[in-house]
């Protein structure tokens, strides 16, 4: 089972023609039967259009690429009539949002699990106070453009439970303290006069003890708060490599003043070209910034 991104840039292999076919550049998603139907594929020609490596044409896919039999493995958009509904929903999953079918939003998926038979196995999920959870496939109801459902009884299973911050430590008890007993100073006691002695001076009383001086309180100080352990942000994922600039040069030129067939639109559904439309450098610069070149190249004229 491999993460969507330990697949999404690994270069394309020929085992039996011993070259490298091109770059893998994104996953395209057959949304119906939760799997992934193929790979586009990058080369040094991939403005002249999209390219499609079917899943079931992969031989392997290792930690650094992935492996077909030879190029003959590899669909030019006029092959690939039967991927062209799944290329026009355009599903990505990751980016969608996490909801169930009783409104209850979950997160947003950030990651799938892939299957070496491409079934996508789970999904890893995002919550809003940055941890992750996941959710099997059988919990996934509809894999949609922008949202993804989950079932509504799976709900209390596929819930983030955020850690729980420790509680505070409970300030120790004042400890009580009973104020010092103020001894009591004997009178003195009075010596009977004597009548042999009419001179005798009567001695003086002893001074009373001083009392000790009570301590002050002393107050317990609070235990200090236990700081709620903070959630692990997720590492952003690593950026695809992007085309030299003398390729992307002749991707421009090509495009330049062609027509375009089909309405272009962002992820969210901004439109960036409509059919019909000329392509120019404005154009040219707002698709970049979307990074929908591959989707201008299949659909102009």
């Amino acid at each position: 089972m491999k993460k969507s991104i330990e697949i999404i840039g690994l270069p394309v292999i020929s085992i039996t023609e011993g070259r490298e076919l091109g770059m893998s550049k994104t996953l395209l998603i057959d949304a119906k039967n939760g799997t992934i139907a193929a790979i586009t594929i990058e080369d040094e020609d991939w403005y002249r259009g999209v390219k499609l490596l079917p899943y079931s044409s992969v031989i392997a896919i290792g930690e650094d690429a992935v492996t077909v039999t030879n190029s003959e493995n590899i669909l030019t958009l006029e092959d690939a009539g039967d991927y062209e509904a799944m290329m026009d929903a355009n599903i990505k999953i990751i980016g969608t949002k996490a909801i169930t079918k009783s409104g209850t939003i979950q997160g947003k998926v950030v990651e799938i699990y892939v299957g070496d038979n491409g079934k996508i196995e789970k999904c890893e999920i995002e919550a809003r106070d940055g941890s992750l959870s996941e959710i099997t496939s059988d919990q996934i109801s509809i894999f949609g453009k922008q949202v993804t459902v989950i079932d509504s009884d799976l709900e209390k299973k596929t819930e983030l439970i955020a850690p729980k911050a420790p509680a505070e430590a409970v300030a120790a008890p004042k400890a009580e303290e009973k104020p010092a007993a103020e001894p009591k100073a004997e009178a003195p006691k009075a010596e009977p006069a004597k009548a042999e002695a009419p001179k005798a001076e009567p001695k003086a009383a002893p001074a009373p003890a001083p009392a000790p001086k009570a301590e002050p309180k002393q107050e317990a100080k609070p235990a200090p708060k236990a700081e709620p352990a903070k959630a692990e942000a997720p590492k952003a994922d690593p950026s695809i490599q992007m085309a030299d600039k003398a390729t992307e040069e002749r991707h421009r030129r090509f495009l330049l003043g062609k027509t375009v067939t089909r309405k272009i639109t962002t992820d969210s559904g901004v439109v960036l070209v409509n059919e019909g439309d000329t392509v120019t450098e404005e154009v040219l610069q707002k698709v970049k910034i979307a990074n929908k070149f591959i989707d201008l190249s299949m659909n102009v004229q």
